[in-house]
């Protein structure tokens, strides 16, 4: 297939606005399944996806489409066969990360934009990767079957917002297939060609990688100049390995193996790679005898922004947890785990996280896959402190936190964020931010309805509870995009939480010294309501350092040890009394307080009551 023929372009969107959608129904027009074979979200191959009606991983397919310009064309392609390569991404901010790789092998989007919504916090920060990367972006206001659709109006907003000429925006209807021919005429017209040379030396970009149980790891690749043939000697050039292309092809959207990969070509590779260890994504693919005079830049490596620990659920072991949690990493490497150990819970994990929805998908998938109980601890951030000597060190949870007559300052990450809100709500939303520590930046309006409102917060408060009560303020109307930007110093201290007199490092916090006695005493009312009665009191406390800020007593259960007494002296009662007495006194001594997993989690909650 000649440079000029392929296309390659990815589908980018706030969450919901339909791009798997549109997905279906490109393969459905271009061939690449059946009328028969057609069912929602056909690229998202993950019952996690399915069920959550959201993509977690980027996807891609191959597709042929045999062009003809109308007679309305203003710029026409040459006619004929033409080979699209679709890469369908997530939408939701934590996975940003495999938004940013796809796009690496593209030169143009779909800039996806439902028509009763319109421009998101996701959509905004999405087309601004689009531009950083240079690509030809095609604005498509999709769901224009609703009711509420306006598309015009957003056509406007998005020349507006972002220069796009409205004119030139495609309405269309990813759910009928109204508007799909004029999605592809525009994919052929506007997107460029790949650029490369097809008879230099193999110059291929891993993008993604994956782990198939019986051939090994599968490299997605985008060849950039020469060409890649089957049984070809290639060479990993940041790892220094050598493999044999024992399989090269395209997605159809199933594997479809090919004789060789030429320039501009999306495919993949198996290469008898055992573990996905050996295979760094933004890795650099060339011939072993033949090899390009230098790797191409790559990726940086994804940052891990939530901190939580796995332990070892009940019926469960930890060396089991540990097995089951290597071979999902080997599925998904943009999160990392660590051993931990804690005196209430054993030996664990501290696991670092793309964002909050990744952490829940993470677990899910433990629990799914393995068929493991996982007791996981309530999120936290990572922290910069500076130690008297000068020294900084990262802490990824409050346990780590040294003594603080040893600390100089602790510094906790802030991040931009964007808020995009109906007017009416400006009002409710900048007052919640203000109690959330959020630092005002500046107002953008989008139109006379909606405006975007930037802020600066700690990602504490993002993650604590600040998105939840923006939804609520907003009747749901509000969206939220952010980035980091670095760590600031503040008046921090640790929280720690006394459960029967010992302290448990998982329910640890480190907050801001004005909120730290709300806080605490907010969380061991929660916690009171989760942790079972025992056979004798339990006390809760909340303290900073010696002082003790908040306390709460699970009263024990009492039992009628007298019931059997019918009659007789009071001594006999007061003797049964005294020894139950005793008795709890010498358990409260060894016994141990079990604490379920909802008491990690009432960290989050920011419920009343």
């Amino acid at each position: 297939m000649e440079l000029k023929r392929i296309r390659n372009f990815s589908i980018i969107a706030h969450i919901d606005h339909g791009k798997s959608t549109l997905a279906d129904r490109l393969l459905l027009r271009c061939g690449a399944i059946t009328q028969r074979e057609f069912r929602n979200q056909i690229l998202d191959d993950m019952d996690l996806e399915r069920e959550m009606g959201i993509t977690i991983k980027a996807n891609r397919c191959t597709l042929d489409y045999p062009y003809t310009p109308s007679a309305t064309t203003e710029k026409p392609a040459e006619p004929g066969g033409y080979l699209l390569n679709l890469i369908d991404t997530p939408g939701h901010v934590d996975f940003h990360y495999e938004v940013s790789r796809a796009l690496a092998a593209c030169e143009g989007v779909l800039l996806l934009v439902d028509a009763a919504q319109g421009i998101e916090a996701q959509t905004l920060a999405n087309a601004y990767k689009a531009v950083e990367a240079g690509l030809e972006i095609i604005p498509v206001i999709n769901k224009i079957d609703l009711p509420a659709a306006r598309p015009e109006d957003i056509a406007i907003e998005l020349e507006q917002v972002l220069g796009l000429p409205a004119h030139e925006a495609i309405f269309a209807s990813a759910k009928t297939g109204v508007g799909v021919d004029d999605v592809l005429a525009a994919i052929v017209e506007r997107i460029p060609a790949p650029t490369g040379e097809p008879t230099g030396e193999l110059k291929a970009l891993i993008y993604d990688a994956k782990v198939d149980v019986h051939r090994g790891v599968v490299c997605h690749l985008r060849i950039m100049d020469g060409e890649l043939k089957k049984g070809d000697r290639i060479r990993l050039m940041a790892a220094g390995r050598t493999y044999v292309a024992n399989d090269i092809g395209v997605f159809r959207p199933g594997i479809s193996s090919l004789p060789a990969l030429q320039s501009g070509q999306v495919g993949y590779m198996f290469g008898g790679i055992k573990t996905i260890r050996d295979v760094a994504i933004g890795d650099t693919v060339t011939l072993d005898g033949r090899p390009c005079k230098s790797p191409m830049p790559g990726y940086q490596s994804p940052q891990q922004m939530v901190f939580c620990d796995f332990y070892p659920g009940p019926g469960t072991t930890s060396p089991e947890l540990r097995e089951s949690m290597e071979q999902l990493w080997l599925n998904d490497s943009s999160f990392n785990f660590s051993p931990v150990s804690s005196t209430a819970l054993g030996t664990g994990f501290r696991c670092g996280f793309l964002g909050l929805l990744h952490m829940k998908i993470i677990q899910e998938r433990l629990e799914r896959e393995s068929d493991i109980d996982v007791l996981q601890t309530a999120p936290t951030v990572g922290f910069e402190v500076e130690m008297k000597g000068g020294v900084i060190k990262v802490i990824e949870s409050p346990a780590e936190l040294p003594d603080m007559d040893k600390v100089e300052s602790i510094r906790e990450p802030y991040v931009k964020s964007e808020i995009i809100v109906p007017t009416r709500y400006i009002g409710a939303v900048m007052q919640l931010s203000e109690e959330r520590r959020g630092t005002y930046k500046r107002t953008d309006y989008l139109s006379t309805e909606r405006v975007v409102l930037v802020y600066e917060f700690p990602m504490a408060e993002v993650i604590y509870d600040y998105f939840d009560r923006l939804k609520s303020v907003t009747s749901g109307y509000a969206t939220m995009d952010y980035e980091m930007i670095g760590f600031r110093e503040d008046d921090l201290v640790k929280l720690n939480i006394l459960v029967n007199g010992e302290p448990v490092d998982a329910l640890g916090l480190i907050v801001h010294r004005s909120r730290a006695e709300y806080r605490g005493r907010r969380l061991i009312t929660r916690l009171r309501k989760e942790i079972e009665r025992h056979l004798f009191d339990v006390p809760i406390q909340a303290a900073i350092g010696n002082r003790v800020v908040a306390r709460e007593t699970i009263k024990a259960l009492r039992k009628d040890v007298t019931a059997k007494c019918y009659g007789g002296d009071v001594s006999r009662k007061r003797k049964l009394l005294e020894k139950q007495k005793e008795g709890k006194k010498r358990m409260k001594q060894v016994g141990n307080v079990a604490i379920p997993q909802a008491a990690f989690m009432a960290v989050l909650d920011s419920s009343d009551g």
